[in-house]
């Protein structure tokens, strides 16, 4: 069934928007424009460097490209080919924390709101003008996944909210105050080692915002323990499960009948 509803002359149907994404919580803005209608085409390639890859992205011929949670820098080349450029629904209010882990670096520090931006891409990382943003409150009880999901579930409803607007010129890109840039890092194991001379407050934070990866541990009688999910009630943290080097995953409560003497042991 042939969409009626418009944007500008255009049938959404006829739309042609090229969809970059590479996450499985980037899947809640494809799902937003293809359930509202929108022709989309997902692109999916290990390199964009490519002659060939470019010439099978230019035969799709987009309107538009919308990119969430892509992870790879966009050649100038194929800046130019959509009509209407690329949209980056990036999970931060930018200029603050751009690149590759907003999210993990908010629940890190410890925000209480961050939020998501919808920008057009140039050829730097998360640089282009601003065309809508709308914050988002960090609940303390979720860890990362479940807000870069939440995230990435705003980030497509505010898409479909601002897209005709966009296409029929009544918003304009507003320019980043680029000044004011935060930027983030690709974490990397090292960065999951738990300091147990923390606060408790702050470990916890570490443990929601760098599981599954690049994942907390610490070492206990010479081994690896990883800490995949904390709880914390009462300003004290409290380990909900675990999982031994080279074995499976497991709620404390179980690991503890195998390892009994583990509560009153000292992780380092």
């Amino acid at each position: 069934m042939v969409s009626l509803l418009k944007i500008g002359s255009m049938n959404k149907s006829n739309f042609k928007i090229v969809f970059f994404g590479t996450p499985d919580f980037a899947m809640p803005v494809l799902e937003s424009l293809t359930q509202a209608g929108y022709n989309v085409s997902r692109f999916q390639s290990k390199s964009l460097k490519d002659d060939a890859i470019f010439d099978e992205f230019k035969k799709l011929n987009p309107d538009l490209c919308v990119v969430a949670a892509y992870g790879k820098i966009l050649p100038a080349q194929y800046l130019v080919i959509p009509k209407y450029g690329f949209l980056n629904i990036h999970p931060s209010i930018l200029p603050k924390y751009r690149g590759p882990s907003p999210v993990q670096t908010a629940i890190l520090n410890g925000d209480k709101e961050t939020g998501v931006s919808i920008m057009l891409v140039d050829e730097k990382v998360d640089h282009g003008p601003i065309l809508a943003t709308k914050t988002y409150k960090i609940p303390d009880s979720k860890s990362n996944t479940e807000i870069s999901k939440e995230l990435f579930e705003l980030g497509g409803q505010l898409t479909l909210e601002i897209l005709p607007k966009y296409i029929n010129k009544e918003i304009s890109p507003l320019e980043q105050e680029h000044d004011k840039a935060t930027f983030t890092k690709t974490f990397s194991r090292d960065d999951g080692h738990i300091n147990w001379n923390e606060g408790p407050e702050k470990i916890y934070n570490q443990i929601r915002a760098l599981n599954p990866e690049p994942g907390t541990w610490a070492t206990w009688k010479g081994k690896v323990v990883n800490i995949k999910k904390a709880g914390f009630v009462d300003g004290k943290i409290t380990i909900k499960i675990i999982q031994m080097e080279g074995k499976k995953e497991m709620p404390l409560e179980e690991f503890l009948r195998g390892h009994s003497d583990f509560e009153t042991s000292q992780l380092k």
